[in-house]
């Protein structure tokens, strides 16, 4: 059975994360992908909409999959329903991906592991928001007190 990284680990792939490349970026604000990623903007990443149906989402180029982005991806964060998890995994494989992001409710356990097995740091059924709201950024303030 599938068990996510740890806290510790969690928020260590948020504080070295620079780049986060959306897959299933809604351009609609009452989406939680468009939400959650203007957050994730907001708090200073870099946020790459990966959304073949829309030219730009955020103020950013969207591009139709991810092996048309030219420019480094530290992690793929994917609001996209269970059944596309495997491709986007064998994607992340292809392109030799450090680290996958399955939002709420994305659970494919045969691709996570797949995708742990080819060394993809993997995190599935969590948001990536609220782990950064609650978990990251209390520790982070508690390691400036100190």
């Amino acid at each position: 059975m599938f068990e996510n990284p740890g806290r510790d680990a969690r928020c260590e792939l948020l504080a070295r994360v620079k780049t986060i490349a959306v897959v299933g970026l809604s351009p609609n604000p009452a989406r939680p992908s468009h939400g959650v990623s203007a957050a994730m903007q907001a708090f200073g990443y870099t946020v790459i909409p990966v959304h073949p149906a829309v030219k730009e989402v955020l103020g950013v180029k969207a591009f139709a999959r991810l092996a048309d982005i030219k420019q480094p991806v530290d992690l793929v964060n994917v609001f996209r329903q269970p059944e596309f998890v495997s491709g986007i995994v064998d994607e992340c494989i292809a392109l030799g991906m450090k680290a996958l992001w399955l939002q709420d409710g994305v659970i494919d356990e045969a691709a996570a592991a797949r995708a742990r097995a080819a060394g993809i740091l993997v995190v599935m059924d969590r948001c990536i928001y609220r782990d950064y709201k609650n978990e990251y950024l209390p520790g982070r303030a508690r390691s400036l007190k100190s």
